[in-house]
């Protein structure tokens, strides 16, 4: 058990917070406990899909405007300017 001691005015927000969302004020407290838990844990985080997977070897992909000419076009279409 842990016990704790807020202000008025942050005792009158949890309530109001609770009342809104149907949950009890200790509800409250072990849901923020989890997110301050989760947030400062030294497992990794999860990392987003595809993010990083795949190198290109192309280290100005992104940048180098030659890099995206043609794109879009019909392969035979690419590399001409009209």
């Amino acid at each position: 058990m842990v016990q704790t001691r807020v202000d008025e005015e942050t005792k009158a927000e949890l309530e109001k917070v609770a009342r809104e969302q149907g949950k009890s004020v200790s509800d409250l407290v072990r849901e923020g406990i989890r997110v301050v838990v989760n947030h400062h844990s030294s497992t990794p985080r999860r990392k987003w899909i595809g993010v990083g997977k795949h190198d290109s070897g192309i280290p100005d992909l992104s940048t180098n405007p030659k890099s995206m000419e043609g794109f879009g076009l019909d392969r035979g279409k690419r590399g001409k300017r009209r």
